[in-house]
């Protein structure tokens, strides 16, 4: 079902809108990650948290979902060591591309960023696991810059699940440079930092606070449910975060998942399913569907895949909507303002 709250959203949509059920599964499958690669037409998607039929502690499996010629949809679960994924993001570390995964790691495994070989054998290298010798909490989502850098979000989940033990840091937003080592923390002051991308033009980092919803199911209406916006900015060659403000307020459960689309429109997983801002923060409309979100990728022009749990949703609108395609010539132009 969509909901249309401008007339801006129906041209978004198209004259062909639609959103079709592509695939499904007895177990989940399809809650994180979203990581799609356009040359072999596939998505990689880590599950939630389950319990196994022969295994005693939870699992998350990473599959990898593959459409043939006939537009049909296969799932391929890969074997893999990063313990208990979560978000992730296409990289390549200037020898091979592959999927770099937040890892929210377990009582033994430290959180991490970690790179899996996008494929077979799907050897995994560990990019970073401490803050200067500080265990992170429970890795949750992460997005590449294009100077190379890696912001990632860190709450503690993974406590409140009974997966992590005690938090040794507070629930914070980092940048790691991989070729200096450098980490810095870029933001605080969150309940449950969550979603993370940044705007086409890379002046504007989004951020969700998804503090409404603990990790043990206990949900609190006074907790925020927030997007925040921050500027992006550069002083000596060194990045940082300034003017903090409220971007948008997920009013269905929490703004999991984040993307920026060509245009700078702002698309979050919500309880109810996609809401889609302007870069002004006007709600354009919702794409409900059962069961909510918890995150979402795009594929080829206007074309999004949603991750619903058991379920894979592709949602068809106008081939104008695409994700952002970083110009670094164009890096100096005027982009919308998320304060117009």
């Amino acid at each position: 079902m969509l909901l249309v709250y401008n007339d801006n959203f129906n041209e978004m949509l198209g004259a062909n809108a639609d959103l079709k059920l592509a695939l499904q599964d007895t177990i989940p499958f399809a809650h994180e990650a979203g990581v799609y690669f356009p040359k072999g037409d596939f998505i990689y998607v880590s599950s939630n948290q389950f319990d196994p039929p022969t295994a005693r502690d939870k699992i998350i499996v990473i599959s990898k979902l593959t459409r043939n010629l006939y537009g049909e949809w296969t799932r391929h679960q890969v074997p893999q060591e990063v313990r208990m994924s979560s978000g992730g993001v296409a990289y390549n570390d200037g020898v091979l591309d592959g999927v770099l995964f937040c890892s929210q790691g377990d009582f033994e495994t430290p959180a991490a960023l970690v790179q899996m070989e996008m494929d077979y054998p799907f050897r995994v290298r560990t990019l970073l696991n401490n803050y200067h010798g500080r265990r992170f909490n429970s890795l949750k989502d992460v997005a590449k810059h294009s100077d190379g850098s890696i912001w990632f979000t860190d709450p503690v989940y993974g406590y409140d699940q009974g997966i992590r033990p005690p938090p040794e840091l507070p629930n914070q937003v980092y940048r790691l440079d991989p070729h200096t080592g450098d980490v810095r923390v870029m933001a605080d002051s969150f309940g449950r930092p969550s979603g993370i991308c940044f705007s086409p033009y890379e002046k504007v980092c989004y951020i969700s606070d998804t503090d409404f919803i603990h990790g043990n199911g206990n949900i609190d209406f006074t907790r925020a449910s927030t997007i925040y916006a921050y500027d992006i900015m550069e002083r000596r060659k060194s990045k940082f975060l300034a003017n903090r403000r409220v971007f948008a307020m997920a009013d269905v459960g929490v703004p999991d998942g984040l993307k920026c689309d060509s245009d700078g429109n702002v698309y979050a997983a919500c309880g109810d399913g996609l809401s889609v801002w302007t870069p002004g923060g006007v709600l354009l409309g919702k794409v409900l569907v059962p069961g909510g979100l918890a995150n979402f990728c795009f594929g080829k022009k206007g074309e999004l895949f949603l991750l619903n749990g058991k379920k894979f949703w592709i949602l068809k609108v106008s081939d104008t909507v695409k994700g952002p395609t970083v110009n670094r010539e164009a890096m100096d132009i005027e982009e919308p303002s998320d304060r117009e």
